[in-house]
């Protein structure tokens, strides 16, 4: 570590969604701490906002947008979802019956899920954090090692960021899944890859989707339809990683008609409103979420499988979370970096981190693939939720991001 080395409250490892909600939450509720988010790419807007990755952010990470002063930006770029569908069919059936339909609102009518690109999102997050005197932004820059004390924490920086590295009270991982920091405090990670591919795509549809969501399960993986503002969708797509690799090496018309063969005709021929991006699935969880002046946030702590669309949302409830114990930390006057305190976050993200985990992970398992037996018990499993209201409002809620203890962010009150 260098002697001279820049002073802030907090280092944020990661300018990505995580890192950056993190870093104006911080802002607002320690007043005028420093705070630092430091990345390996540009800090700048993206060249294309509607790249062809989407999110679906649940109603509660929508009220802490609000409380950050977020979302009147995203507003006009975020598509409320009013309904789903739930289907469970061979790629060759003719026909695939509605198996579960849920309205998908909360509290008196409130959507429980809205879908925005990507894109859009880290912009508005960017912004946000940049209005804000406090944080300040570092790009091209990686914080590629840590070394903490009694006193604070060093963190080694590979780029223009600061000649010397950054010195602080806490650092914060939100650098991914490959985490540098993650490595340097020798937080082990439990780990497995899926023989399958995402895939995701937006297309333009010919009749308006109306807000409904579709969740197709096929053989090979999920296939959700995510309605975007435009009467556009997200084609957010799991296929078989031999199958993946022939579909995405076809072009834009034999993509397209494999794309309208998994879609199914219901509102009309599809168009491509833009490229395509894939990526290898595989699920993983730190072995623990926080060392001595360092915690882990985002895909930094856990990376899920995305059959139920909430590895955004799991991270902005770790944001959520590791705001108010170091707001309340702050308050009484404790150290934000000691393990005490950050153990209060640990505690709070543990439990649902590997519960999430474990269900999609199930869930992949249970509903990718065609066996007999085991779809029509799928199908009478489904039947009996469609038949349950009150379970599938439930369902709704948690999808929401509105059961157990719910953060103050998530509640839409500031830390």
């Amino acid at each position: 570590m260098g002697v001279s080395l820049e002073r802030c409250d907090v280092v944020i490892a990661g300018g990505g969604t995580a890192g950056l909600a993190l870093a104006c939450a911080l802002a607002d509720a320690l007043g005028n701490a420093r705070i630092a988010v430091v990345d390996r790419g540009p800090l700048t807007p993206a060249a294309a906002p509607d790249g062809p990755r989407a999110f679906a952010l649940s109603a509660a990470a929508k009220r802490m947008l609000s409380v950050l002063g977020v979302w009147p930006t995203l507003a006009a770029h975020a598509e409320p979802v009013i309904a789903v569908d739930i289907t469970d069919s061979s790629l060759t059936d003719a026909f695939r019956p509605v198996l579960v339909s849920c309205d998908n609102t909360v509290d008196g009518g409130e959507p429980a899920t809205y879908i925005v690109e990507q894109g859009r999102l880290r912009d508005a997050l960017l912004a946000a954090a940049a209005d804000r005197a406090s944080v300040k932004l570092f790009g091209d820059a990686r914080a590629v090692g840590l070394e903490a004390d009694e006193h604070g924490v060093s963190i080694d920086i590979a780029g223009h960021a600061a000649p010397n590295g950054l010195r602080a009270a806490l650092a914060v991982a939100a650098d991914g899944r490959t985490s540098p920091l993650r490595e340097a405090a020798g937080i082990g990670v439990v780990r497995w890859s899926y023989p399958q591919i995402g895939i995701v795509t937006t297309v333009r549809l010919q009749q308006p989707h109306q807000g409904r969501a579709v969740q197709h399960f096929l053989p090979s993986g999920p296939f959700a339809i995510l309605p975007l503002r435009g009467d556009r969708a997200c084609i957010t797509w799991t296929e078989d990683r031999a199958r993946a690799n022939e579909i995405l090496a076809l072009e834009d018309a034999g993509f397209l008609a494999e794309v309208e063969k998994r879609f199914g005709y219901r509102l009309g021929g599809l168009s491509l409103a833009g490229g395509r991006a894939s990526w290898h699935l595989d699920m993983h969880l730190a072995r623990a979420l926080v060392a001595h002046r360092l915690a882990l946030v985002g895909d930094a702590a856990h990376g899920v499988h995305p059959i139920a669309g909430q590895g955004l949302n799991l991270g902005l409830r770790d944001v959520a979370a590791l705001t108010e114990v170091v707001a309340d930390a702050a308050r009484l006057g404790l150290d934000i970096g000691s393990l005490a305190v950050l153990e209060r976050y640990e505690r709070w993200r543990r439990l649902d981190s590997a519960l999430s985990a474990a269900t999609f992970d199930v869930l992949n398992r249970l509903f990718s693939n065609d066996w007999t037996l085991l779809r029509s018990a799928r199908d009478f499993g489904l039947g009996l939720v469609e038949r349950m209201p009150g379970l599938k409002q439930y369902f709704v809620a948690e999808a929401a991001g509105l059961t157990g203890e719910v953060p103050r962010l998530l509640r839409g009150e500031p830390a």
